[in-house]
């Protein structure tokens, strides 16, 4: 055992004494330390010098936002919009005229059901400060819903916004002093908003450069908290939607837009009165372009920016109470 022990005592003072003997002899070589200094000194130089540059930017104010187009350059929105003597009337084209006042470059086609333009309307169009086109056309009386009848029995609004076409594609009877219909190569985009929906701003812009059929979700619509075309690598493969899927295009009439030349284009392109319940859309549409052509719109179809809101019937049972009495309210005061 000690044998061994001064064995491994004397292995280990040899291989001391070789690596003393090394240092020794590497004291007396030339040190090649400068080139590492260097790389790590110009390391540092060009973080110091990024670092300048960052602060540099700081300091330098930030580049003036793009100027929007000009008004003139952009193309026009034409919104169509039918609409009915009832008591919430011009509550509600109030609240879509102020909408509507916030969107550049549009002009309004409003067409009521009547025999003519009456004064009610006639007036808050003149007040809106809007570009406007005032039309009128009755609906048949075999249209008409009847008493009692739900209002998803028969479409309305076929007459209005067929009118409202008629007068994009030639003049044919609009109100006296109003401008004319627009000539053929027109940029424009044509939307059918009714006058009981709530609109976002940005839906309009979002449409603005249609160049065929352009959809987007609505919200609170077909009993469910929105209906909308489901999209897949920025194309429509589908509709989101709970009644009768399988029709051609099963679209709310808020849920999309039109280019007015493919519109112009397309003169036999009409809205059909005897298009069963929820086919109303599909009937024009078929006439314009294939479902997998539609042009997703709002984020691809994720964001919602109409809803599908309808006004609350106003309780009157009091007025009546004092009409009987002789003590109604003013008719003369318009609501």
């Amino acid at each position: 055992m000690k044998l061994k022990l001064k064995n491994v005592f004397l292995a280990y003072f040899l291989v001391s004494i070789a690596g003393l003997l090394y240092a020794l002899v590497q004291l007396g070589q030339p040190c090649d330390c400068l080139s590492p200094l260097r790389a790590a000194a110009e390391q540092l130089r060009q973080k110091d010098l990024r670092i300048s540059q960052l602060q540099a930017d700081l300091r330098r104010p930030p580049p003036a936002p793009a100027q929007p187009p000009e008004p003139e350059a952009l193309p026009t929105i034409y919104v169509v919009t039918p609409t009915y003597a009832r008591l919430v009337q011009k509550a509600e084209l109030v609240r879509l005229s102020q909408t509507l006042s916030l969107v550049p470059r549009l002009h309004w086609l409003l067409v009521e059901d009547a025999e003519g333009p009456t004064p009610l309307v006639s007036g808050l169009l003149a007040a809106s400060g809007l570009l406007f086109t005032h039309l009128a056309v009755l609906t048949p009386k075999a249209q008409r819903l009847r008493e009692g009848e739900p209002g998803w029995v028969r479409p309305r609004g076929v007459e209005q916004r067929n009118r409202a076409l008629d007068w994009l594609r030639s003049r044919g009877g609009a109100v006296a002093g109003e401008k004319d219909p627009p000539p053929p190569g027109t940029r424009g985009v044509v939307y059918f908003a009714d006058d009981d929906n709530t609109y976002s701003r940005e839906l309009f812009e979002e449409m603005r450069w249609t160049r065929g059929v352009s959809v987007w979700p609505v919200g609170l619509v077909g009993g469910l908290r929105f209906e909308g075309p489901r999209v897949q690598d920025g194309r429509v493969v589908g509709f989101h939607t709970a009644w009768e899927p399988n029709r051609p295009f099963p679209l709310d009439m808020a849920g999309f837009a039109v280019s007015l030349p493919l519109l112009l284009a397309k003169p036999n392109a009409r809205f059909d009165a005897t298009a069963p319940r929820g086919h109303l859309e599909s009937s024009l549409l078929s006439h314009l372009v294939d479902p997998k052509d539609l042009e997703p719109r709002a984020a691809n179809c994720t964001r919602v920016l109409v809803w599908h809101t309808r006004t609350e019937k106003p309780k009157t049972k009091q007025e009546e109470q004092l009409q009987r009495q002789g003590r109604g309210s003013d008719p003369a005061v318009e609501v």
